[in-house]
């Protein structure tokens, strides 16, 4: 099994084009250069480490740690700043274990050159205790790379991480969802819903296509019975877009009856679409109108606000900075 792992893992520490930190050193987003592609330019991902105290939220001392799993995304979302960004590529399992053991070293200050050693992975594991497939791309339109990754990494020969601390979220691939429910797998799973009625997010998410709100939640229900886990479903909220009272309830009428809760996310601007974030009270108002109809709501913990944390939106700063000093991010090897 080591030699098969071995040949079908090549893993070496990446180069960090730009690291960012925030929240006191808790938070630290990376953005990591995946070598030449082969248009002969430079490909790169972004990766962040989060670091919680029980004080935070509540619960246990825990480091999560939030991957990628292409390079870009097809997805197109109006709110994300890797919406924007278009599709590159699918990262192969290597390419998105890479990210974890970036920042599994013993110090984030470390950035020695091990690219032609076996990371001592033994002696990191422990300090990574979740992982979250929420970071550029879509994982389920890159599921075998996806699902490679998450055996290896919950292998004991890997980093021996615990399946149900890792969550996958997806923008609402009814086939993948459907596959992965067979994996045998006790992960988490999100989903993107982002909108109470089919019309608005079509709007918000284009390639939703011809995918229902309706066949989302029955995706979410069989994934619950197959797998016993909850399901959290996503909704990013934008101001006088999806965070008016009605809207709220209307989704309460969506999803009640299933074993899930939603989680609120304050939408993060992005240099890009015309959105808005939500105050606080708009965003409290909408918690409460659903926490009212019986459904678990909670809001998002923010973290590296002041990074740009959010998904593509360090590599799009990257971008920009390098065009405004005539030196692309897609610098020939």
């Amino acid at each position: 099994l080591r030699a098969r792992l071995a040949e079908a893992f090549s893993i070496a520490a990446p180069a960090v084009l730009a690291e960012r930190h925030a929240d006191d050193g808790a938070t630290t987003k990376a953005l990591l250069d995946l070598g030449p592609n082969l248009n002969g330019t430079r490909d790169a991902v972004e990766t962040v480490r989060m670091d919680y105290d029980p004080d935070e939220d509540g619960a246990p001392d825990r480091v999560t740690v939030c991957i990628s799993t292409q390079v870009g995304c097809a997805m197109a979302c109006r709110f994300c700043a890797t919406g924007l960004q278009g599709f590159t590529r699918n990262l192969s399992a290597s390419e998105i274990v890479t990210q974890v053991l970036h920042f599994s070293r013993p110090s984030l200050g470390e950035r020695e050159d091990t690219s032609h050693a076996q990371p001592d992975l033994r002696a990191s594991r422990g300090r990574i205790t979740n992982i979250v497939f929420m970071g550029m791309g879509e994982p389920l339109a890159n599921y075998n790379g996806t699902i490679a990754a998450i055996r290896w990494l919950t292998r004991l020969e890997g980093l021996g991480l615990r399946q149900r601390g890792i969550t996958v979220s997806t923008v609402g691939l009814v086939r993948g969802i459907d596959r992965l429910s067979q994996e045998g797998l006790q992960i988490g799973l999100t989903i993107s819903l982002h909108a109470p009625d089919d019309t608005l997010r079509r709007d918000l998410i284009p390639t939703a296509g011809g995918t229902t709100i309706e066949q989302l939640v029955n995706a979410a229900r069989l994934y619950i019975e197959r797998c016993g886990r909850r399901v959290t479903f996503a909704y990013a909220l934008l101001d006088h877009v999806n965070d008016e009272p009605e809207q709220a309830r209307a989704l309460a009428r969506r999803i009640r009856g299933i074993q899930a809760h939603v989680n609120l996310i304050p939408y993060n601007p992005t240099a890009g679409p015309d959105l808005r974030r939500p105050s606080l009270a708009r965003v409290r108002a909408f918690q409460r109108e659903l926490q009212a109809a019986g459904v678990n709501a909670t809001v998002r913990i923010e973290r590296g606000v002041e990074i740009a944390a959010a998904c593509g939106q360090l590599r799009t700063d990257v971008q920009r900075e390098r065009v405004a000093e005539a030196i692309p991010l897609t610098l020939q090897p």
